[in-house]
């Protein structure tokens, strides 16, 4: 019997080692859409899910007011025309047509 419990302990004690490895994904994952975020200056346009970039209705430098539509994100095979969240000028475009993007990305800023 003491033959089978070494396999085991070395089983167990491999267990806690994957688990540490799961748990600090997590978190370098949460941590990279906070940096993001942290430097971004102006209002951000984010993406509220994974999706595609059809168009852009503004461009760099254009005027919008608040609720005017920015962005044109295909997901789940609907388009959905993305909201100015403040009034102000485009600052920066970040993606183009045609590229993937997940939630959370910044897809323009508006200062």
């Amino acid at each position: 019997m003491p033959a089978a419990a070494a396999p085991a302990a070395a089983l167990a004690a491999k267990k806690p080692q994957a688990a540490e490895a799961k748990e600090t994904k997590p978190e370098a994952e949460a941590a990279a859409p906070a940096a993001a975020g942290a430097a971004v200056e102006g209002t951000p346009v984010t993406a509220p899910m994974p999706g595609m970039i059809v168009k852009y209705e503004k461009e760099v430098g254009d005027s919008i007011s608040q609720g005017e539509t920015v962005v044109v994100l295909e997901a789940m095979k609907m388009e959905n025309a993305l909201p100015a969240p403040a009034s102000g000028t485009i600052k920066s475009v970040n993606f183009s047509s045609g590229d993937s993007v997940a939630k959370g990305d910044v897809l323009a800023v508006i200062v």
